[in-house]
């Protein structure tokens, strides 16, 4: 992840503190060939416009998974309701096939359109995304072994929470954000959760951008 300073990952704000390629560059170094986002991030940076208008009376999904392609790589992203609109070529899109994280309560004629744009998904979760099973079904159906989790911070503080994160590596541009409401590199835990203690790994420093490394103490 990029942040600034005070810990705020707004990808406007980042790209003013970071007019480098340094965050894509340790991003290879991490050697994720798969990556995963929240709906926040997809919403703002490459779904269409508007939102999914079904045509026929709702059906949930119930629990599914489509495998569109076999890739090396997936571009994932998790999209509880599903609501997110896609234009035809997603891999061109995203540089690497996409595949969707959905909860059951998502809608058959949803799921029917992914399919329509050749999108991989996964249903699990009753009114959330059951991300624990998600990520089982990434390793043992899609394999998936390495991930890279790219935000926002409400996903980062999800998986987290979870105990789903094994490694956090930030880097921090050259600024402070300091507005009111924006999220942080980790965001939304419940109040009485204690903090998630961490193992230093490594710093480097490049062109005034700190990279930082830490260990997960899940157990």
């Amino acid at each position: 992840m990029m942040a600034s300073l005070d810990g705020r990952i707004d990808c406007a704000m980042t790209e003013q503190i970071d007019d480098t390629n340094h965050y894509y560059e340790a991003l290879a170094q991490l050697g994720c060939p798969s990556t995963l986002e929240g709906k926040t991030t997809l919403a703002m940076h490459y779904a269409q416009n508007g939102v999914f208008q079904p045509q026929k009376p709702r059906e949930d999904a119930g629990r599914q998974l489509y495998k569109a392609v076999e890739a090396a790589g997936y571009a994932i992203g998790v999209d509880t309701h599903g609501t997110l609109l896609w234009d035809d070529n997603t891999t061109e899109l995203f540089g690497r096939p996409l595949l969707m994280i959905l909860s059951e309560q998502a809608s058959q004629e949803y799921l029917d359109y992914l399919k329509g744009k050749h999108i991989s998904y996964i249903t699990t979760g009753q009114g959330s995304t059951d991300l624990v099973a998600a990520l089982e079904t990434l390793r043992t159906v899609f394999g998936v072994e390495r991930l890279a989790v790219v935000g926002g911070g409400h996903i980062n503080g999800s998986m987290l929470d979870q105990g789903l994160i094994d490694e956090v590596s930030m880097l921090y541009g050259y600024g402070i954000d300091g507005r009111g409401g924006m999220a942080a590199a980790f965001d939304g835990r419940p109040m009485d959760r204690k903090p998630v203690r961490l193992t230093f790994k490594s710093v480097e420093e490049q062109d005034g951008i700190v990279w930082m490394r830490y260990q997960v103490n899940n157990k």
